[in-house]
């Protein structure tokens, strides 16, 4: 598989955990992902760069985003009639 494409589903599946506050600690996570902890420092940094505000919350053990952010990745294709973004499911 595409290295690019591993880290992005990584990426979204990270998202998807922190947004549920289901990340347990660092070691946890990087077991749950089937990573290294370096790697996943390497993840969360480059999740940083793209300005998601992720920190750890030790009282829920878990890493959370300390504001509401969204997060979406892949190409989509405008919808003419209503200008809103439509996913492109291919």
């Amino acid at each position: 598989m595409n290295i690019i494409i591993k880290q992005i589903e990584l990426i979204q599946r990270m998202d998807q955990l922190i947004r549920l506050q289901a990340t347990g600690t660092p070691d946890d996570l990087a077991t749950k992902l089937g990573i290294s902890k370096t790697k996943l420092y390497r993840l969360i940094n480059i999740m940083k760069e793209l300005n998601a505000p992720i920190t750890y919350d030790i009282s829920v053990q878990s890493f959370i985003y300390a504001e509401v952010v969204g997060f979406k990745f892949g190409f989509y294709t405008t919808d003419q009639k209503s200008n809103e973004l439509n996913p492109f499911v291919g």
